[in-house]
């Protein structure tokens, strides 16, 4: 099960941690290479009876198991220099935040408790990771240090935070919350203060990633009906649809040097990585097979 743009799914998503996976089955090429050239995606997928972490080059070759466990390990964020992966594992039994080297090797609990969490991102320094939790009651923004150490509480509310990630320069986290009735795409200081919400729709605005340049914001979008996928102004304004597929696209990453956005539809059945340019054009399908693929992450 691939996450879809309800909001029900987004907290149920964040309390569980993982995606439910399929049965085993491997990956072939996709579309072909873009002009950007190639690079590593990383990405979890359900080709293997639960969820796993995969990665595969930007034109779908070379699929390679990285988790390999019978636990479901999902979500997986690069650091900035593309040696490790922080991700999201149900080895412990609840959900927990694990690093391990890009290559799936030398896999650490970070976060170690009795509570899920879940969702974590790499400051682009790469000394904070920022997550969300259960661990108050209702779903929580963290920050950490990289180790593990250090975990603090950003947000204090009723409401669901969920789905942080920092900004490019490292100064704000963005998050979305369903504090104003509908989830919104806020952004905070590394203090958790001058919480400001970005997107003030009446529909569901939710997964912000910074572009690499920090001039722009990915998110999803549920004001037409369907998941698509929209690019705003670092303050909000000029939002701006980029997709408009009636299956709906979700979950939009950024290669690093900003020139595509990577994303998850599931308009050939299962749900699979693509990638566009910027405004929308050129989306080309990258991974191929039979089962569920998601949230891609550029390395």
């Amino acid at each position: 099960m691939v996450q879809r743009a309800l909001v029900t799914e987004i907290v149920t998503l964040c309390l569980a941690g993982f995606l439910l996976g399929g049965c085993g089955g491997s990956s072939g090429g996709g579309g072909g290479t873009h002009p950007s050239g190639k690079f590593v995606i990383a990405f979890e997928t359900d080709r293997d009876g639960n969820s796993e972490i995969y990665k595969m080059n930007s034109d779908g070759t070379g699929a390679t198991n990285l988790t390999k466990n019978s636990a479901d390990d999902s979500s997986p964020c690069f650091s900035a220099d593309g040696t490790k992966i922080v991700f999201t594992s149900t080895r412990t039994t609840n959900a927990q935040i694990w690093v391990m080297s890009a290559n799936g090797s030398n896999p650490t609990n970070l976060s170690s408790n009795a509570f899920n969490d879940d969702e974590a991102s790499f400051s682009p320094d790469g000394s904070k990771i920022t997550f969300s939790t259960d661990r108050n009651g209702n779903s929580e923004i963290y920050i950490m240090n990289a180790d593990g150490s250090g975990q603090t509480r950003l947000t204090n509310n009723a409401a669901f935070d969920i789905r942080p990630s920092f900004s490019a320069d490292g100064s704000k986290i963005l998050f979305s919350s369903d504090r104003t009735g509908h989830t919104q795409i806020f952004s905070m200081g590394l203090d958790g203060s001058n919480q400001t919400n970005l997107t003030n729709t009446g529909t569901d605005e939710f997964e912000p990633k910074a572009s690499p340049d920090n001039a722009h914001i990915a998110f999803t979008s549920d004001r037409d009906g369907t998941s698509q996928l929209y690019l705003m102004a670092t303050d909000g304004s000029g939002q701006t649809k980029l997709s408009t597929n009636p299956s709906g696209d979700e979950e939009a990453s950024w290669n690093r040097d900003g020139g595509l956005i990577l994303f998850n539809s599931g308009r050939d059945g299962s749900e699979q990585i693509y990638s566009m340019h910027t405004d929308g054009s050129a989306q080309m399908r990258i991974s191929n097979n039979a089962f569920n693929d998601a949230r891609p992450t550029a390395q």
